[in-house]
């Protein structure tokens, strides 16, 4: 069973998102756990109220906790070496901003599975759809789309601004009968979204051998392995003719890569959403979209987070 290391990272709220960027481009391939009681308390008072237990009285609401989990492989010593300097360059920008040193904890697959339960709880995105882990109950309303999952080794809860990004827009975007590209698919939650909202056929590819099987398994678990077809593979490479729709919730270097690629893989009138930009970035993205032949037609925002629609330019 492969072994972790788990990472976290006590900061305050000024450096939330830089630190939580920097984790992330470390190489953490499940993803980036964000613990802000600030940001619990505002979503707990607007969901039903069962749903979300109060935090302790005893809550700091100024300590925000980052934490992360990277193979314990030959690259660990260079991750941690790359987190700590960049962490030191950000405090040469803005001052200190840590409650302590980084903790760091050995944990297997099977721990790893058993301690995400505490960041991933029932959420309810855009208007419709619903995200419920396994082990939680909910009593689903008339219209509600659930999707179950349960995110294993893979990023994507539904709970982070960048995947809540993509949902929102594929609510307004995927018709009937649309066939749909899922680049990055992580837990396969994206590409199960766009079937439970009616895209009749969904290809989902990741890199990523344990996203891939992760994947799989909450398809076939939800019953959509009929409608969605998941590959290991790099970006749009494992894919087959256009799509109607193409989204990616990637890092934004990553994106301005694929960006090329996308005019050719897309349908006349095909939309391209990309998430998983920090506002900082948005202009990099925008600029290498326009030279690939794509204009940003759209820009959302949930906090420092971006994600951009874009179609085809006019030539």
């Amino acid at each position: 069973m492969e072994k972790w290391l788990e990472v976290s990272v006590k900061v305050n709220h000024e450096a939330e998102e830089a630190t939580a960027e920097i984790l992330r481009e470390a190489g953490a391939r499940n993803g980036v756990a964000i613990e802000d009681p600030v940001l619990y308390e505002t979503l707990r008072q607007s969901l039903p109220f069962e749903l979300c237990d109060p935090l302790p009285a005893q809550t700091d609401l100024s300590v925000v906790t980052i934490t992360a989990y990277y193979p314990e492989d030959e690259e660990l010593s260079a991750r941690l070496q790359k987190i700590e300097t960049e962490l030191e360059a950000v405090e040469k920008r803005i001052g200190s901003f840590r409650f302590g040193p980084a903790l760091f904890r050995h944990v297997s697959e099977e721990d790893w599975s058993d301690e995400w339960k505490q960041y991933f709880h029932v959420t309810r995105v855009g208007g419709r759809i619903v995200i419920k882990p396994s082990w939680e109950a909910y009593e689903p309303e008339a219209d509600d789309i659930v999707l179950e999952l349960d995110p294993g080794m893979a990023f994507g809860t539904g709970t982070h601004p960048t995947t809540c990004l993509v949902l929102e827009a594929m609510e307004k975007i995927v018709r009937p009968d649309t066939t749909v590209f899922d680049v990055g698919t992580g837990s396969g939650i994206l590409a199960m979204t766009a079937a439970k909202l009616g895209a009749k056929a969904i290809r989902a590819v990741d890199i990523d051998g344990v996203a891939v099987r992760t994947a799989r398994e909450n398809i076939t678990k939800a019953g959509l392995q009929d409608r969605i077809d998941v590959a290991q593979g790099d970006l749009l490479h494992g894919t087959e003719g256009q799509a109607d729709i193409i989204v990616a919730n990637i890092l934004a270097d990553i994106i301005i890569m694929l960006l090329p690629d996308i005019p050719g893989k897309l349908k006349d009138g095909g939309l391209f959403f990309a998430s998983g930009i920090i506002e900082d970035y948005q202009q990099d993205v925008t600029e290498a979209a326009e030279k690939a032949g794509l204009r940003v037609k759209e820009v959302t925002r949930i906090r420092d987070w971006v994600g951009l629609l874009m179609e085809k330019a006019e030539s």
